[in-house]
């Protein structure tokens, strides 16, 4: 069983060690082996332990950051700053792909890049996530605009005592958010996460959004 036969079976381009060792283990006494080997000569690139993607060579369509993110830590969605891009809201490419946990806190630097985890409360973390599915990739979680951006809100110490006369231009100038992108955010949505957060800040700033959108 060559490479190719091993990505024919398996699909996707990112796996767990636990998906790889079950079609191994058809042809291979000890699939640990033949893993080690494919990643020494390429075939396989490690991410973290127990968790790998085919090389560039193997791949047949491009790789899904967000996918991988949640894959690397879990339970995760992807949020903050890279969901703000994902999503149009901030105008940079965001190169470090961020997501958040209700679990600890944590970085991972791998081949393909690095993957940054904030833990928030486990009573927010459920409002606000969409979810996707691809034949390349299975499924995986982002924020909607609306909650990477409560989310971002939340952890910005800068918004700690923001004032309603301020939002605006915090949302413009600090966090680079665009205008016309605001005036599409679903203001109901934003209502609910503020309230999963508990937050006063985030129920500030969805009511200056309300009446931004009401003109």
């Amino acid at each position: 069983m060559d490479t190719f036969d091993i990505k024919n079976a398996i699909k996707l381009n990112h796996f767990t060690v636990d998906m790889l060792k079950n079609i191994l283990a058809k042809e291979y006494d000890q699939p640990i082996q033949k893993i080690n080997y494919m990643v020494k000569n390429g075939d396989l690139i490690a991410l973290k332990r127990g968790v790998y993607a085919f090389g560039e060579k193997y791949r047949t369509s491009k790789l899904n950051y967000i996918s991988i993110a949640n894959i690397l830590h879990h339970p995760s969605y992807v949020s903050f700053e890279y969901a703000l891009s994902y999503h149009g809201l901030i105008p940079e490419r965001v190169y470090t792909v961020t997501s958040a946990s209700f679990k600890k806190s944590v970085e991972y630097s791998t081949p393909l890049g690095n993957f940054s985890y904030q833990k928030i409360p486990a009573k927010a973390y459920s409002l606000g996530i969409d979810w996707n599915y691809s034949e390349l990739e299975g499924g995986y979680f982002v924020a909607t605009a609306e909650k990477a951006l409560c989310d971002k809100i939340y952890a910005d110490k800068r918004a700690k005592n923001l004032r309603d006369s301020e939002v605006l231009e915090y949302l413009e100038e600090d966090l680079r958010i665009d205008y016309e992108e605001l005036l599409k955010l679903n203001s109901k949505l934003f209502w609910y996460i503020a309230m999963g957060y508990g937050s006063k800040v985030l129920l500030c700033v969805v009511n200056r959004l309300k009446r931004i959108q009401n003109g």
